[in-house]
């Protein structure tokens, strides 16, 4: 079997997404309601909040081109093994949304997955013009929405009974919440996700990240255009707070993400160590996507201290920190003795079939 070999700059972006989805989605893991007004609220909404899910979406699409051109060389069946792949992605994001956390991405990614599988003969072009379409198309929904938005949230505190309830309570209360807004999933995974997908698909089909020599000479300006025009308008409209200016945030989210990316491509060129340890743990995203939810339901659901709604903003931060510095080095030493995490090796499996045995390392 010809193997297509990993790419770094794939697994150091990973790496370093894990960190930001990771402060994101504890946020909502620690209290329903979210954050609380505050310069907490407005730091995480600039500069956290949607950006991140855009880089981990980009890196998926890329990563299905090299799922495809792998089944390609092996000769094998094309849709099957991607079809196989994609439904062990549903299944771990259905069991992920009843057991941990119901804001989970994996299923959503398997599920349009299996769309891009359908557009595989697509150029890059054209996958580009379909991105644009789509994002605009959600660009003007949300700012439609935002205008249409109540003025006042009311608080949830059956929620917060639920999550600090007993693991069979928290897990109902996941499940209906989830299949309760399963259309407004679909419909913002086809118009907001979707156009991810491609884009990272766009790329991964001129091999983009594949030669350093083609992609550092665009990073100073991507750099610029995030930070130097993107990020300042992020915090204004953070601050404004205004639900009508969804849709200008939405745009702004996609060059501060790429900013991000070009810069930690920028540091691993030059620090190996950085690189070495945020592609460590990009190696073993999914595994530790799953170990995310599973130490902040110890932390804050009933299946541990129940601390939801309990905590302050700041500490909820500071324990995302340790989390993810944990991560950091839990990978390194599970890279030591083996090649895949847990969620890996059953996602190789699905997708190659059961004669694979855990590989040492």
């Amino acid at each position: 079997m010809a193997a297509v070999p990993r790419i770094a700059a794939l697994d150091v972006l990973r790496g370093f997404a894990l960190g930001g989805i990771l402060v994101v989605n504890i946020t909502v893991m620690a209290n329903p309601d979210g954050l609380a007004s505050g310069p907490v609220r407005t730091v995480l909404t600039a500069f956290c909040s949607d950006k991140f899910y855009v880089l981990f979406s980009f890196l998926f699409g890329y990563s299905l081109t090299l799922q495809f051109r792998s089944a390609e060389r092996d000769g094998a069946d094309v849709r099957l093994r991607t079809m196989r792949r994609c439904a062990a992605l549903m299944t771990i994001g259905l069991l992920h949304v009843a057991f941990l956390f119901s804001d989970d991405v994996l299923f959503g990614y398997g599920l349009l997955g299996l769309i891009l599988l359908a557009m595989n003969r697509i150029q890059p072009k054209t996958a580009l013009r379909c991105a644009a379409g789509l994002y605009g198309t959600f660009v003007v929904a949300v700012t439609v929405l935002g205008m249409n938005a109540p003025t006042t949230v009311m608080s949830d505190d059956g929620a917060m009974a639920a999550l600090r309830a007993g693991w069979l309570t928290a897990a109902s209360y996941r499940w209906e919440t989830f299949f309760e807004r399963f259309d407004l999933f679909l419909v913002f995974g086809l118009l907001n996700v979707l156009p991810l997908f491609l884009i990272g698909f766009a790329a991964g089909k001129t091999r983009l990240l594949e030669t350093p020599d083609r992609y550092l000479p665009l990073l100073p300006k991507v750099q610029w255009i995030g930070f130097g025009i993107a990020a300042p308008f992020s915090l204004l409209t953070a601050t404004l707070d205004n639900p009508s200016l969804a849709g200008v945030t939405a745009l702004l989210n996609l060059p501060l993400a790429a900013a991000y990316a070009a810069t930690i491509l920028r540091l691993a060129q030059h620090r190996p160590r950085l690189a070495q340890t945020l592609g460590t743990a990009g190696k073993f995203a999914a595994t530790n996507y799953i170990g995310q939810s599973v130490i902040t339901s110890v932390i804050f659901t009933g299946n541990g201290f129940a601390l939801v709604g309990r905590l302050p903003d700041w500490l909820v931060v500071l324990i995302a920190v340790a989390i993810y510095l944990m991560q950091l080095g839990a990978s390194q030493l599970w890279a030591r003795r083996h090649r895949y995490g847990p969620i890996e090796w059953v996602l190789r499996r699905a997708t190659y079939g059961p004669r694979r045995r855990w590989p040492a390392r």
